[in-house]
């Protein structure tokens, strides 16, 4: 090439605007898989649900099964963790967290650990207890049982004063709801071999509260359990859904007994 003549460079071949906006969509792809799978691959796991909901009247084994699903854990790992975790709990409760895993919704991130999460969850039930004047171990077990045996809020009221009325009278409680706690069930059904079960539970062998409550029960019942209204009722059954029926005569309470087996034959 001799002096004076210069290099001309061809332009080389350019995308299209649409070629450049695959290119984009295309880069944009990888970021989001980067961000997706690097952490997997480096032991980030799944990601976790960012809350984790307590309905009011589950128990404890049902709520450390959701706090394992929701934090990735393998199952018992909560369960585990409550045995050795120092919760802020009355010296009744001898450790154990029943009763005070309060029903609400917590935030779960990624320094959640089953501890501090049941944690959360007895702190948040002190303070509602305390704002709410419920000082007493006794009153969270009758609220958990008047939780699991009401059929609806308004109904709360006047099962805690059965439950009041008969303890005040050393009349055994005969509750299934404990008898189920016992067998780790849930049903209406409970048959005469169940109320011979060995347990502290069963209301219907031992007379008083059971050792503990039988589930978290939630500001309605803890509320009714506090302040139950004034009435001589010593028994009561739900007939029919919305239809309890409470008296403090023994002879009506067998006739509404009776239109209650009728129901649940009609149903099967």
């Amino acid at each position: 090439m001799s002096d004076g003549e210069r290099t001309v460079r061809r332009p080389g071949p350019r995308l299209s605007r649409t070629g450049r906006l695959l290119l984009v969509a295309a880069l944009c792809v990888l970021v989001i898989l980067a961000v997706l799978i690097v952490p997997r691959l480096l032991g980030g796991g799944p990601e976790r649900a960012e809350r984790l909901t307590v309905p009011e009247g589950q128990r404890a084994s049902q709520v450390y099964a959701a706090a394992d699903k929701a934090l990735h854990l393998a199952s018992g790992s909560t369960a585990k963790a409550a045995t050795s975790a120092r919760l802020a709990l009355p010296d009744e409760a001898k450790g154990n967290p029943e009763g005070y895993l309060f029903p609400a919704t917590y935030p779960i991130d990624s320094d959640t650990t089953p501890k501090s999460l049941i944690a959360y969850m007895v702190d948040t039930a002190n303070r509602r207890l305390a704002d709410d004047g419920i000082a007493s171990y006794r009153t969270v077990v009758i609220a958990s049982i008047v939780q699991a045996e009401a059929d609806r809020p308004g109904d709360m009221g006047k099962v805690a004063r059965v439950i009041d009325n008969r303890l005040a009278k050393n009349m055994p409680l005969q509750m299934d709801s404990t008898i189920n706690y016992a067998l780790g069930r849930s049903t209406l059904n409970t048959s005469h071999s169940d109320t011979k079960t060995n347990s502290p539970y069963n209301t219907y062998k031992h007379q008083g509260l059971p050792p503990t409550p039988i589930n978290n029960p939630g500001a309605d019942a803890l509320k009714a359990a506090g302040a139950p209204p004034k009435g001589d009722w010593l028994y009561f059954v739900t007939v029919n859904p919305g239809d309890t029926r409470f008296t403090a005569d023994y002879q009506e309470h067998l006739k509404n007994v009776r239109e209650f087996n009728e129901a649940q034959e009609a149903a099967g």
